[in-house]
This record gives structure tokens, sequence and C-alpha cells, in this order.
């Protein structure tokens, strides 16, 4: 009961959150066909003006969903496959630090795999779990280190597509003058990079242990403390390694652009007037605060966060429009989700380990220091 209820309120957080926008786009769409037809709208008892949303409002969006240059939406889903692609590229640097040198139709397979379970996991990193899990089975002897990878891989890039952000509020600075709500949201953002640099510094270069020389004593007491401890030398071990960082962080960078282009294309494919300057500094927040675990696949506050954004006055993006871009991102997204299934049901009986196994493995790992 207590696991189905904490997924149970996150997908009910998840269906308010889209009912909320879709409604008030609706009654937008539905208030505008009434005043064409000569309808005094606000005469209409309330129960009719929602009537008149659910029945005009769909359409209306499909429609706009359906201008979509197709060859606009075509490059929008190959962008969305080079982000994979420069996924896999930097996991597998993550991986070689600990000598872990998964091949390339492996990597990319568990990674396709992992995107398939990010569309209904909570967040947009839910998928994560399931990469974890194929990781560790990758290895007897570097379990931890497996699962670690995973977990730094996507803490670089996270921190990557925040400093990015971070960088183009600079270019940003006029529209963040008349932008009230993205110089709010913005606020939030410089906070998430704080809090993520102190995490990736605590992880990747140490923290507590080096001013407390009995701080590892200590930690070796509590439960499953010898597990805790290797888990905090494998991340030191990316922190050890030359020009890792930066390596990671280049990759991420150009990850990150591709993520923008991705949406930029579909703009234009809609033909929104948006500056793509904005768009640098946009579509980085709302990927960044739809990461967070409330809903399964960031649903709900992902597509608030693109209309909220880009129908300000500042931008002046109709409000069905800019929920158009975010619907037709995510099906580029879905897009390769629905491959990364087929990956799954065709390679799991070859690749699947069961619980006995696993256990098998646990049990023949070396202890850390042995």
């Amino acid at each position: 009961m207590k696991r189905a209820w904490k997924i149970g309120w996150r997908v009910l957080v998840c269906i308010v959150l889209l009912g909320w926008i879709f409604h008030a786009i609706f009654l937008n769409e539905a208030k505008a066909a009434a005043q064409q037809r000569g309808i005094n709208w606000e005469s209409l008892p309330r129960a009719e003006q929602w009537s008149q949303a659910w029945t005009v409002g769909p359409h209306e969006l499909w429609s706009q969903v359906t201008l979509i240059h197709k060859g606009a939406l075509a490059l929008s889903v190959a962008l969305m496959a080079m982000t994979i692609v420069l996924g896999v590229v930097r996991w597998r640097m993550v991986l070689r630090v600990h000598g872990l040198d998964l091949p390339w139709s492996r990597a990319g397979e568990i990674s396709l795999v992992a995107h398939f379970f990010n569309s209904f996991l909570l967040g947009s990193t839910g998928g994560d779990l399931m990469k974890a899990y194929y990781a560790a089975r990758e290895t007897h002897h570097k379990k931890t280190e497996a699962v670690l990878t995973v977990f730094a891989d996507r803490l670089i890039g996270l921190w990557a597509m925040l400093l990015f952000a971070g960088i183009m509020m600079i270019p940003n600075y006029g529209l963040l003058a008349a932008h009230n709500r993205l110089r709010v949201v913005c606020v939030v953002v410089v906070g998430m990079i704080a809090a993520c640099t102190i995490i990736a510094l605590l992880a990747f270069r140490g923290g507590v242990s080096k001013g407390w020389s009995g701080a590892r004593d200590w930690l070796r007491r509590l439960p499953q403390g010898e597990r805790i401890n290797r888990l905090l030398e494998s991340c030191r071990e990316f922190g050890r390694q030359p020009l890792f960082l930066t390596r990671t962080l280049g990759i991420s960078m150009a990850l990150n652009t591709f993520c923008v282009l991705q949406l930029l294309v579909l703009c234009w494919g809609l033909q929104i007037k948006v500056p793509a300057l904005a768009m640098f500094l946009i579509v980085p927040i709302i990927i960044c605060i739809s990461a967070v675990p409330i809903t399964p696949a960031g649903l709900g506050i992902r597509e608030n966060l693109f209309v909220f954004l880009l129908a300000d006055q500042a931008l002046q993006v109709p409000a069905t429009l800019a929920l158009a871009v975010s619907l037709l991102a995510y099906a580029g997204s879905l897009f390769w989700s629905i491959v990364g299934g087929f990956v799954y049901v065709a390679f799991k009986e070859r690749h699947h380990l069961t619980e006995a196994e696993l256990q098998k493995n646990d049990a023949e790992a070396p202890v850390a220091g042995a």
C-alpha cells in the first residue's frame, strides 16, 4: 500500500497538471470560437463553457499540431537520436574510468531500453533505474562501480545542462528584464546550479573525510558500511582522472545543443516566431525542472512550463502552439522509446537475469579491500 501510494499520488499530480493546462487552453479556444460566431461567452453558464471547451478545444489543438512541416518533424526526431548517441558516448567514457569497456552495441541497447522506461517512470530520468540494473549485470566483480557509472553519468548530464542554462542567462539579459516569469524560474535554476555543484564536488573530489580522518572508520561501522565506503571510493576515482570532467562536460554541452535544436526545429516547423537565443535558455531550464521525479516522464510539468514561459507577453507565442511544441517534442521522444521497447522485448530473454542469478553474482563479488 505504501508503494502504491508513492506512485499513485505522483500519477494523480501528473493528471491534475495535464488536465489544468489542457482545460485552460481549451477554454481560450472555445471563447475565441464563440466570439467569432457572435456569441457572448460571459453570458454562457459555466457548465456550457466547459462543455464547449472540451468540444472545440481538442479539435483546435489537433489542427495546430498537424500544422507542423513533415520535414521539420523528421529532423526533430533525428536530432533526438543524436542526443541518445551522445549520451552513449558520455556513458562509455564514464564506464572506462572503472575499466568497464562496454561495446557500442550493448551500451546503445541499454540506453534505448532506459529511454523506453523513461516514458512512464518518474521524472525524465526514471529509466536510469533500469540502466543501472543492466549495467550491474555486465560484470561480476565491479557491480557497485557499474551502477555508480549511471549515477555519475546522470549527475554530469544534469550539472552540464544547468551550467548551460546559467551561461545562456548572460546573453538573454534583455529578455530576463522583460520576462517576469522567466526571471523567477531562473532564480530556481541558479539554486539548482549551486546545489548540483556542491553535490558534484563532494562526490568527485571528496569532502568530510578530508577534514576528519575518522570519518571513514565511522562509516565502515554503519550497516552496509563497506559497500558505502566502496561507493565513495569509486566516486573519487572520477575526480582523479585527468581531464575526465572536462571531456564529459564537453560532450554534454554538445548534447545540450542538440536538445535545443530539436525544439527550435519544431518551432520553425510550426512557424512560431521565437528568438533562437531565447530557446537556448528556455529549453534547458524546462529539461532540468522536468527531470525532478515528481510525475511520470515529467508529463504535466513540462507542458505547463512550455506554456508558462513561451506564452508570456515577452515572447507572445499562442498558448495552443506552445502546448503543441511540447507535445510534438514528447512525440519525438516516444518514437525512440518505442524503438527501445522493441529492443527490450527482442533481447529480454538473452540479457535478462533472474533474481536468483543476481543474488549469486552478489555472493561472487569480492569485498572491497580484499
